[in-house]
């Protein structure tokens, strides 16, 4: 696969930010998430990084909440999510990457190629994980803070489609953080 440009821009975005650590943030009306981006996704982390610096996902909103599974969010329920190439990312399977509670994958249809679309991701809410997901989605992060965020945002009134009856809106932002601050966030 040929890099593109958003792994070239995140290149030299990591070159910049040499001693700080690209940590997403996703601002909600019950709070902020902090995600650890994992190293071990270059592909799905500079795509993250890429579309919250643009502010893609600014305008959408969560738009499927089940407790005990997942909160998803950033779809914008238009085809070309799943059909242009340009939403798609080739699956990055880690095996120590798993679907455990606060894991933050890249939603996908069910295309043949398990490839990813970039456009929308979701938050495992599952307090033992969800094992079946393993090696068919891949996950690129992991909640550090906000989880109780998450559990406001799974216990929302929903309709019969897991929609939210009031829209949770959310603004995701990337902040460089110092590695040890980062670390510190994730012993809490």
């Amino acid at each position: 696969m040929k890099p593109t440009l958003f792994v070239y821009i995140f290149l030299l975005s990591f070159s910049l930010h040499a001693q700080q650590e690209a940590m997403g943030v996703i601002q909600t009306p019950f709070g902020e998430i902090y995600i650890k981006l994992h190293n071990e996704t270059p592909v799905h982390k500079a795509s993250f990084i890429q579309l919250a610096e643009a502010g893609y996902w600014d305008s959408l909103t969560f738009n499927r909440v089940i407790p005990d599974f997942v909160a998803q969010g950033g779809c914008p329920d238009t085809p070309e999510g799943f059909t242009d190439s340009e939403y798609l990312l080739e699956p990055e399977f880690v095996d120590s990457l798993t679907h455990v509670y606060g894991a933050v994958g890249a939603g996908r249809d069910d295309n043949p190629d398990k490839l990813s679309a970039r456009c929308q991701f979701y938050i495992v809410h599952q307090k033992e994980g969800i094992t079946r997901l393993d090696g068919n989605y891949t996950i690129f992060g992991q909640v550090i803070q906000g989880m109780d965020v998450v559990d406001k945002i799974v216990n929302a009134p929903r309709d019969d489609n897991d929609e939210p009856l009031e829209p949770i809106t959310l603004e995701v932002s990337i902040r460089y953080l110092d590695r040890d601050y980062i670390r510190e966030l994730d012993e809490l």
